[in-house]
């Protein structure tokens, strides 16, 4: 990793205005989007075996996830005391990263065959955890292994606890 560059203030104040108003909103709505849709997703999946079903339930999560996602960041502040820009914009970014996030890993469940639809999505999802910790390492100066780590974690969990649930059923 290189020495850190010093910024002068305008650029330094450009830098941060971006990752306040457009990185910071579009990470947030991906992890959500990536990690929030899981469950219902493979929960559906593993109960009836049926990748349709998986991703409808995938398909109508994203969406809800996304709306959802989209005004809770718009109305979380005005973003006149915080510096973090349009609530409306911040609210957009957030919405379609989440909507993006939850939808990527459901369009392998289109695929008719359960197991190659399960092997597909899996690797979406692997796909998706890998660019996330690249983002927070290029953008955010996080560790790539740590960020990595970090979210596979949060995956694994929901995944397990989905996977249970639709095992249960």
């Amino acid at each position: 990793m290189s020495a850190p560059t010093l910024l002068s203030q305008p650029e330094h104040e450009i830098k941060r205005s971006f990752l306040l108003q457009r990185a910071q909103p579009a990470m947030n709505g991906l992890i959500d989007g990536s990690l929030s849709t899981l469950a219902p997703i493979f929960a559906v999946a593993f109960a009836t075996h049926q990748p349709r079903y998986a991703f409808f339930a995938g398909l109508a999560t994203a969406i809800g996830a996304g709306v959802s996602m989209a005004f809770s960041e718009g109305l979380s502040d005005t973003g006149d005391l915080t510096g973090r820009g349009n609530p409306y914009l911040r609210g957009a970014i957030t919405g379609a990263g989440t909507f993006l996030g939850g939808v990527l890993h459901t369009l392998p469940f289109l695929i008719p065959q359960y197991r190659v639809a399960l092997i597909v999505a899996l690797a979406t999802i692997t796909f998706e955890l890998l660019t996330l910790a690249w983002i927070r390492w290029r953008f955010f100066g996080t560790g790539f292994l740590r960020s990595f780590v970090s979210i596979a974690i949060g995956g694994a969990v929901i995944a397990g606890v989905s996977a249970a649930l639709g095992a249960a059923g």
